[in-house]
């Protein structure tokens, strides 16, 4: 799904130029991506150390003198202060913040906003449905909030997604311009089930009470039996849509071409 997502921004990009850009919440696809892009420099920020390491480990990664990757996050006033890039990229960047600072994602795009020369495009994961309606979106959703209440009990902060109605609403509020809003319908792999019950099989050990581990532990093996023969019955698990949001500063100078 990424790659379908990173070609639609290229396509919305079209003849200009990419310049300098700003991955706002990187990770290793994203930064792979923007690797490949005619760039006359990139920053890419990170608030997760074990993220910086990954990246800056990659036996394939390019960075010429002018490129860097940052530590922090952007409820820091300080962070790139001063610094405007032809493009920024805000990829699942919204819906991470709740890891690492929790009730700021309605005040981040005014805080990119300084940042952004020319456009913003922002890629997130609609909210799952609270009335999931197939067997598919069922399978879906009891994954998902198996994952969120595993991360609650050992003390971690589950993600926190928007729709893209909201994210166009914080746009325009924070001085923006939307130019294109886009929905891509998910399906699920097995990769993207054992993903997602492998990150809680992982956890079972810190979990609060040893009952808990054994109980959790039987229910992650029947979710993937179950998980896995709906994926087969079905081509895949069809739950939920990635969205694209593309915004330009609202009136304000941009950079010289």
């Amino acid at each position: 799904m990424a790659d379908l997502l990173f070609d639609h921004i290229t396509a919305l990009q079209g003849d200009l130029p990419w310049g300098s850009v700003l991955d706002a919440g990187t990770g290793r696809h994203s930064l792979a991506w923007v690797r490949s892009l005619s760039t006359t420099r990139w920053t890419a920020v990170t608030a997760d150390p074990d993220m910086e390491d990954a990246v800056r480990g990659d036996p394939n990664a390019r960075m010429r003198p002018r490129d860097r990757i940052v530590l922090g996050d952007w409820s820091d006033p300080g962070l790139l202060r001063g610094e405007v890039y032809d493009t920024v990229i805000a990829d699942y960047l919204l819906g991470a913040m709740d890891g690492f600072a929790p009730y700021f994602q309605g005040r981040l795009f005014a805080r990119l906003a300084p940042h952004v020369g020319r456009r913003i495009y922002v890629v997130g994961l609609e909210p799952l449905p609270d009335r999931p309606a197939t067997d598919a979106e069922r399978v879906v959703c009891d994954i998902a909030r198996l994952r969120d209440a595993t991360l609650l009990l050992c003390r971690e902060r589950p993600y926190r997604e928007f729709p893209m109605w909201w994210v166009s609403d914080r746009l325009e509020q924070a001085g923006f311009s939307v130019i294109s809003q886009q929905r891509f319908s998910n399906v699920f792999s097995h990769g993207w089930v054992d993903r997602q019950l492998g990150m809680c099989e992982r956890r079972l050990a810190r979990l609060p009470a040893e009952s808990l581990e054994g109980a959790m532990g039987q229910y992650i093996e029947a979710l993937r039996e179950r998980a896995h023969a709906v994926c087969d019955a079905h081509r895949g698990l069809r739950c939920g849509w990635d969205h694209v949001v593309a915004a330009e500063p609202r009136g304000a100078a941009t950079l010289p071409r």
